[in-house]
């Protein structure tokens, strides 16, 4: 397990359209179709199974990254009971399980101009057609590798390496900057 303290939270700027990172329980899972289906049930969520979607149940969601990979989320202070139920759900099933909660953070962009501000550094369109609601997908913002998700209409979150969060947060602000100028 990760040590408590490379868990802290990354202290960012503020903005009205910016939701602070808090600190979370990250997983990487892979496994198969019978891994992931025992892991969704030791996690208490159905694991999604379609491409770029993810799966959401009160304060705990499933990302689906790959054919098998998926991005656990739940509350911090959930890995050792998440470690020991998914053990319990996976014994027997070839898998991979790494704990991530040290490595990245969950930053919130929110309001009716976060699609516009996440659009000048990400190479996606993000329009609700294009990018609806519930989808999740690797990308790059700037130079920075995320994973993007947008679980409602004007919220969109990018889970980033730690490493990065500041300076995508910057970029960000910058952005907003340049478009009120």
């Amino acid at each position: 397990m990760a040590d408590a303290a490379l868990r802290r939270t990354v202290g960012l700027p503020t903005a009205a359209w910016l939701e602070s990172p808090v600190p979370a329980s990250r997983f990487i899972l892979r496994g198969a179709a019978a891994a992931r289906a025992a892991a969704g049930q030791g996690f208490g969520l159905p694991l999604p199974e379609t491409a770029c979607r993810a799966a959401t149940d009160g304060n705990r969601a499933a990302l689906w990254l790959g054919p098998d990979e998926q991005l656990l989320l739940a509350p911090d202070g959930e890995v050792d009971s998440i470690e020991a139920a998914l053990a319990r759900a996976l014994q027997g099933h070839a898998h991979s399980l790494v704990d991530v909660s040290h490595r990245q953070v969950g930053i919130g962009i929110h309001g009716p101009h976060a699609e516009w501000l996440l659009e000048a550094q990400c190479p996606l369109p993000l329009n609700l057609r294009a990018f609806p609601v519930g989808m999740c997908t690797r990308t790059v913002f700037g130079k920075a590798e995320v994973v993007l998700w947008r679980p409602a209409e004007q919220v969109f979150r990018l889970e980033v390496w730690r490493s990065f969060a500041t300076y995508v947060v910057e970029l960000l602000r910058e952005i907003e900057r340049e478009s009120a100028a």
